[in-house]
């Protein structure tokens, strides 16, 4: 099984909102090579605080709060963390109750090129790891923003066209401490 990182760019972009959840830090503590990236960053609960902590600066973003302007799901913050958990080794929670990833990429598909947006969008996730305290633990934070940003450049801005261009049966990619799994 070959493993990859993406070496993304990171614009210099502020999503100006201040959050007071954080994550203990406790749960990091231990060889990170023997839990997955799921368990390091607080299972469930860790995931729901970084997705609300991310949803709440991508909505105060003026680019990035476009693609929430004609609404969602009223359990979006939910269905990102089962996303999420189920991508970083945890349950597959995702898949069993929600849809597939040819489900999520279908929903951000047929927008057009959106790379400002989708740069802006990982500015923000990094600092959502800020709001919820992972960025004092470098190796997750690294881990997790390499994982971010490549799936938001390499899987959900993959079909600018059409949701329809967007093929059946795809699988969630999982990522791992030594980044994409199984994939060449």
């Amino acid at each position: 099984m070959q493993n990859q990182k993406s070496d993304s760019t990171k614009e210099a972009v502020e999503c100006n909102i201040t959050h007071s959840s954080t994550v203990s830090l406790d749960q990091y503590q231990g060889d990170d090579e023997m839990q997955t990236v799921y368990e390091a960053v607080g299972g469930h609960e860790g995931l729901l605080k970084l997705a609300e902590a991310w949803h709440a600066r991508v909505l105060e973003d003026e680019v990035v709060s476009h693609a929430f302007s004609h609404g969602y799901h009223p359990e979006h913050t939910e269905r990102l963390a089962a996303y999420w958990a189920e991508a970083l080794g945890g349950p597959q929670r995702y898949t069993e109750e929600y849809g597939n990833e040819t489900t999520a990429v279908r929903l951000h598909s047929g927008n057009g090129p959106h790379n400002d947006m989708d740069k802006r969008a990982i500015v923000c996730f990094d600092q959502a790891l800020v709001d919820v305290g992972i960025a004092t633990n470098d190796k997750l934070r690294q881990v997790l923003h390499d994982y971010f940003a490549w799936t938001t450049i390499n899987t959900m801005a993959r079909y600018p066209g059409s949701a329809n261009d967007v093929p059946e049966g795809l699988q969630i990619p999982h990522w791992s401490w030594d980044g994409l799994v199984g994939h060449q």
